[in-house]
């Protein structure tokens, strides 16, 4: 089962960041949209491509981990997987109530479980195969 994420905290000032597989056409059409959220309501939300090596540096993340995972950092913490989605949805306003719905206990149970043994196998054999 995976950790959940830290509680959320209104107005929280630590920027958001995100490290993010931008070779794999799934993931970067989903972050640009996040992106395009973020930029609009002007949040302090940085996003970083795993194919920058000095985000990767940055980060102290191995390629291939960035490969593997969808990862978010806040107040210095790094979260990966489906908490860090929660994290990230919960900046966003108009994400918010993903978050919220995910976070339901067996909703976030079942979320966790398609994430770490499905989809994010799956979209690394994909970033492996191009």
């Amino acid at each position: 089962m995976c950790p959940r994420p830290q509680p959320y905290i209104q107005g929280m000032t630590d920027e958001t960041e995100v490290l993010y597989n931008d070779t794999c056409p799934i993931c970067s059409r989903e972050v640009n949209q996040y992106a395009r959220l973020s930029d609009k309501h002007a949040l302090p939300i940085r996003y970083d491509a795993m194919s920058a090596e000095s985000a990767l540096a940055d980060w102290g993340i191995t390629p291939e981990q960035a490969a593997r995972r969808f990862h978010v950092r806040q107040g210095g913490h790094v979260t990966s997987g489906i908490p860090a989605f929660i994290l990230l949805w919960r900046e966003i306003p108009q994400t918010r109530w993903i978050a919220r719905i995910v976070s339901l206990p067996g909703i976030y149970t079942v979320a966790c479980l398609t994430y770490d043994t499905l989809l994010a196998p799956l979209l690394y054999r994909m970033h492996l195969a191009r």
